[in-house]
């Protein structure tokens, strides 16, 4: 029997089509209609239809083709019926108007020995009003689906921008699927997963098959397919090949799989693929180029155009609530600022980005600290920059801050006597660095207590002994504003 050649189009259902109460239509031989889908409509009087179907029809016949006299002891109807199951006919529907005022008994006997549904089409119900009611029912299905990938792709979508976007990806995969999502990596260990875990032979079946898709290691090895699909235990398993190339894998276990579930599940490996590739701002080849320099005594200035056009800026976030990111999170972070320079520090993640790219608009789930733009000998500072704007950022709860660089009056005097001027003042707090960085904050906050502790992330009691102890070395009034002016223009110069 050959393979039907059926549409793109979703089937509907043999049971949706006899519930149509306007069809009145009714089935009186052949399996159960539960397990029976139709994909089209098609009429014919042929006494041989095999050329004319290419499968999962509902063929419609009023009979015309009978030849008179045909009863059971004939083969005819044996016949007839036969070609139509090896031509992979779904169903066969048959009109008891005008021709025949009932369905031939042989007819019925035939379709039972061959498994084929039969339907008794009553002669108020026209053929193409059978045709119409299943495109209907298509076109219902059709619209059902969409719905379902357009919600689906927006839920991937959103849950791709969390600070946790891979775990976060996974758990609307598997709550769209209703059932398991499991991300492999490279040597085919489970990274992350989310949903309804399936038994151990399910889970045993995935991870075989996630092998099958991924890429092969030596020279000449056929290439492996983008998915592959199994069934195991009443489950249906699938696995994806992520687009980046380094072997990551994308398993789902679900069990029933619905119009449109593969299309959800490859929006899914697209944003995986995304989430887990490296970025290709740069090449990774020109990246290990820069780094190996840099280790080996080449200034910053030196190896920056192996990086890109300058100038640049430095990124510092931090995620929204508790916990450090991972250095997934930290790899798509970078992709949103479209740099692959990222850097997962502990609790903060710092990125390297051109100025072109600078973020124009806060990212949800992070706070942001952006420096001024700058040239590569000036990255340290403008480190240190994007440190002090992202903590003015959580101090004041602002999703994004710049430094804000601008002429002032501290301007007018030469750097060099501002600097001295700078020592000498603060010499007695420098020493101790906790001290001078929380005067700085401390009064870039304009002496707020809370907003300090914040930014420093220390009780707010530490905060006024700090600055008790700042008012005693230095023997001056910190609640006078002319002080605390001096003080702010001397720490802008060390």
């Amino acid at each position: 029997m050959p393979e039907p050649a059926v549409p793109p189009t979703p089937p509907v259902p043999l049971t949706a089509l006899l519930a149509r109460e306007d069809l009145a239509l009714r089935q009186i031989a052949g399996p159960p209609a539960e397990d029976v889908v139709v994909h089209w409509v098609h009429t014919s009087e042929m006494a041989d239809p095999y050329p004319y179907l290419l499968g999962g029809e509902l063929l419609l016949t009023a009979g015309v083709h009978i030849p008179p006299g045909a009863g059971p002891e004939i083969s005819y109807f044996d016949d007839y019926v036969s070609r139509i199951v090896a031509a992979g006919g779904a169903a066969l529907g048959f009109g008891v108007a005008p021709v025949h005022d009932t369905v031939p008994e042989a007819l019925v006997a035939a379709c039972a020995s061959h498994g084929l549904p039969l339907l008794e089409v009553p002669p108020r119900t026209t053929f193409s009003g059978v045709a119409r009611a299943v495109w209907q029912l298509m076109a219902r299905a059709r619209l059902a689906e969409l719905r379902h990938v357009t919600d689906a792709q927006q839920g991937l979508a959103t849950a791709a921008s969390r600070p946790d976007p891979v775990p976060s990806v996974l758990r609307q995969l598997a709550q769209r699927l209703g059932g398991w999502a499991v991300l492999y990596g490279p040597e085919g260990t489970e990274i992350a997963g989310a949903g309804r875990e399936p038994g151990d032979g399910a889970r045993g079946a995935l991870t075989r098959l996630a092998q099958v898709v991924r890429p092969a290691d030596g020279p000449g090895e056929r290439p492996a397919p983008a998915s592959a699909t199994d069934s195991v235990a009443g489950l249906h398993l699938a696995a994806y090949g992520l687009g980046a190339g380094h072997g990551f894998v994308l398993g789902v276990a679900a069990p029933q799989r619905t119009a449109g579930d593969h299309t959800v599940a490859s929006v899914a490996a697209v944003l995986l693929s995304l989430l887990t590739g490296e970025q290709q701002s740069g090449t990774g080849a020109a990246r290990s180029s820069a780094l190996v320099r840099m280790l080996l005594g080449v200034s910053p200035e030196e190896v920056a155009p192996l990086l890109g056009e300058g100038p640049w800026v430095v990124v510092r976030a931090r995620p929204d609530g508790d916990g450090a990111p991972d250095p997934v999170a930290a790899s798509a972070l970078g992709a949103a600022l479209g740099s692959a320079l990222v850097d997962p520090a502990g609790d903060v993640v710092r990125v390297l980005v051109p100025a072109d790219r600078a973020p124009g608009a806060p990212l949800p789930g992070w706070t942001l600290g952006v420096s001024a733009a700058v040239a590569p000998e000036d990255w340290p500072m403008a480190d240190t920059q994007a440190a002090r704007a992202l903590a003015q950022a959580r101090a004041t709860r602002a999703p994004l801050l710049r430094h804000g660089a601008r002429p002032a009056l501290a301007d007018l005097v030469p750097p060099g006597e501002a600097a001295a001027h700078a020592r000498a003042l603060l010499a007695p707090v420098t020493a101790h660095p906790a001290l001078t960085e929380t005067l700085r904050t401390w009064l870039s906050l304009h002496g707020s207590w809370d907003r300090t502790a914040v930014a420093l992330s220390v009780h707010r009691n530490t905060v006024r002994q700090r600055i008790t102890r700042c008012a005693a070395l230095l023997a001056t009034d910190l609640d006078d504003p002319d002080v605390r002016m001096e003080l702010w223009f001397a720490l802008r110069h060390i």
